[in-house]
């Protein structure tokens, strides 16, 4: 539990809050780099300041004053204290031969309920499996997201919390044990995953526009199997699509993992009050990111660089270990395809072809 002031603490990011201040310790995307292809200015909306994203006849770019960059398909903007670091390398955005697409939505709560999902692992169990297969019911359909916890751990490393998880049926020798996925500081998800001949990296980006508004970003880039006839076309560009998480009557759409998640985030309220709130047993790993969240907060006041901001200009890629045979993706593409905001790609029929011809691995 956290009181009300404590709460404001976290949760504020406009400019002179003190989180604020922490978040302005590194670079955010705030739109796909195709979004400004045809045109010279867009209004920009991020961490509480109404901005004009500016574009010159040489295709340099500043948000109204703030330094500017692209990497992996997507625009970066700096609005902290010079000298900026360097966006961080982290391998999927700049690994090579992969299929590029980004999803993007806006949410309407504040970036902390949404990261604090990340860090609760047991979530899945139930908003993407029992509840998806109470969905589906009169399909017959069941999903290995169901399956129950065993076990859940987190560890943190010099980019933020991994966290792990151990399965009914599964051997602690297992990669969703013994490996995991990140939640990188502050404000990204790993969710992705190897197979012996192909890898998805998948992240999700959580940029917040204002205290109650968050753009979230689904970010793939997909690397083909061995052998796999993949259309030119599909490394040609980044693929970027809306992802609508409500049907036509405004109902959360809940046969979609993506929408299942935002249902949790929006119906806590525009602002989640903690103080409410009663923490169990599986939210250790909220009770770690908070910790990290006031201990970089207080780094961040004594002058130094917060988590993993990355100033090293030798430093090519940051390494993140994903898992094999990872339990909730042991369905195939195709099904991961059709249960995500993936299936609103552009490009998804033609991804499914790819990573799950007859001679390939699938991947998910």
């Amino acid at each position: 539990m956290l009181t009300v002031e404590e709460n404001a603490t976290l949760t504020r990011i406009g400019p002179g809050t003190r989180m604020g201040q922490l978040w302005r310790c590194y670079w955010q995307p705030f739109a796909a780099a195709s979004e400004m292809a045809e045109r010279s200015t867009m209004q920009v909306r991020l961490l509480g300041e109404d901005l004009v994203a500016v574009k010159d006849r040489n295709g340099n770019m500043r948000l109204a004053g703030y330094p500017v960059e692209e990497m992996a398909g997507l625009l970066w903007a700096y609005l902290g204290p010079l000298p900026a670091p360097r966006i961080t390398p982290i391998q999927g955005f700049v690994v090579d031969g992969a299929i590029r697409t980004i999803g993007k939505a806006v949410v309407p709560c504040n970036w902390l309920q949404i990261m604090e999902n990340s860090v609760d692992p047991v979530h899945a169990e139930w908003a993407h499996g029992k509840l998806y297969e109470f969905v589906m019911e009169r399909d017959g359909v069941k999903v290995p997201m169901a399956d129950r916890h065993v076990k859940i751990r987190f560890k943190e490393f010099p980019y933020g919390i991994y966290k792990q998880r151990l399965l009914e049926g599964q051997s602690e020798d297992c990669d969703d044990w013994n490996v995991g996925h990140p939640l990188i500081f502050p404000n990204m998800v790993a969710t992705g995953s190897h197979a012996p001949s192909a890898t998805n990296y998948s992240y999700q980006i959580r940029v917040p526009i204002d205290d109650e508004n968050t753009l979230h970003l689904w970010y793939n880039a997909l690397v083909p199997p061995a052998g796999a006839v993949v259309p030119p076309h599909l490394f040609a560009q980044t693929f970027v699509y809306d992802v609508p998480y409500r049907d036509a009557k405004g109902e959360f759409t809940l046969e979609m993992v993506d929408s299942q998640d935002i249902m949790c985030w929006v119906t806590a309220g525009p602002i989640a009050d903690r103080s409410l709130e009663q923490l169990g047993t599986t939210d250790v790993g909220i009770i770690a990111f908070r910790k990290m969240l006031w201990r970089e907060l207080e780094r961040v006041e004594r002058g130094e660089d917060p988590l993993g901001v990355v100033r090293d200009p030798g430093l090519r890629m940051v390494e993140l270990p994903l898992e094999r045979d990872k339990r909730h993706y042991s369905d195939g593409f195709a099904k991961h395809v059709s249960r995500t905001r993936l299936r609103f790609s552009p490009i998804a029929d033609e991804l499914i072809a790819v990573f799950r011809g007859p001679q390939h691995e699938q991947v998910a």
